[in-house]
């Protein structure tokens, strides 16, 4: 890529990138391979990709990674999840500081397991200087589950004389969201055919620009996401050229 090209590639890059990474189970499945193969293989995409956020000027990337309804799947399965999670926190520490990743997790703490939380909480620790690129890891998040959490810290906050609840608005509400000073997502993008969002940053997707692909999460690779780019920049045109003039 030409200085000039990553130029305006990072001058048009949507701020806030969300992924729904969905197709693991499907990828190991078609292989002939048990689930936790499938999750294991889509630890190499999502470092892939946010190398490529870093690389295009992105400056936030959400992965959806645990939701909150997760929890109902096979024990087995669930436990792998949560060792996966901190095996992928601890390893990659010192690529995310090479690359000037900081590391968020966004979703509640309550539920996980407390080495995964000591292991979290180091790569936030150490991260937390970091600029190039912020990285949410949706961990045990759900959007139903955020906004009311949300409300339930704005209580508090009411009860104890801390906000004034008659002055509440949008900016006053979006502050009491997991990771506060995450913007409003820009394009989400979902991999493995589904059309839904499942409960994600159900609050910050209002504006934002869906895509989705049948390609499952362990083969989406660059020009998947250069698709996804591409698309959200025909939809950022058609609403500038129809949008009403003051």
């Amino acid at each position: 890529m030409s200085m000039d090209t990553a130029t305006a590639e990072e001058a048009s890059a949507p701020h806030h990138v969300g992924i729904i990474m969905d197709g693991n189970g499907r990828w190991a499945q078609m292989r002939g391979l048990p689930r936790t193969a499938g999750h294991q293989a889509g630890l190499t995409t999502a470092r892939r990709v946010t190398e490529i956020c870093g690389e295009l000027g992105v400056r936030v990337l959400t992965l959806y990674t645990f939701s909150t309804e997760n929890w109902r799947r096979p024990v087995e399965e669930v436990d792998f999840l949560m060792h996966l999670a901190e095996e992928y926190a601890a390893r990659e520490l010192p690529e995310l500081q090479r690359n000037g990743v900081r590391f968020q997790l966004m979703g509640r703490r309550e539920g996980l397991p407390v080495s995964l939380l000591n292991v979290l909480d180091e790569a936030i620790l150490q991260t937390r200087a970091n600029s190039r690129l912020i990285l949410n890891l949706a961990l045990n998040y759900g959007g139903r589950t955020e906004i009311v959490d949300a409300i339930k810290a704005i209580l508090i906050a009411h009860e104890q004389g801390a906000l004034d609840g008659s002055r509440l608005d949008e900016t006053t509400f979006a502050r009491y969201l997991y990771c506060p000073d995450c913007p409003d997502v820009d394009l989400v993008i979902r991999t493995g055919s589904e059309w839904r969002l499942s409960n994600f940053l159900l609050w910050r997707s209002v504006g934002a620009v869906f895509w989705s692909t049948p390609i499952l999460w362990p083969d989406f690779q660059r020009k998947h996401f250069l698709e996804a780019m591409e698309v959200y920049h025909e939809q950022i045109i058609i609403h500038t050229k129809n949008k009403p003039v003051a």
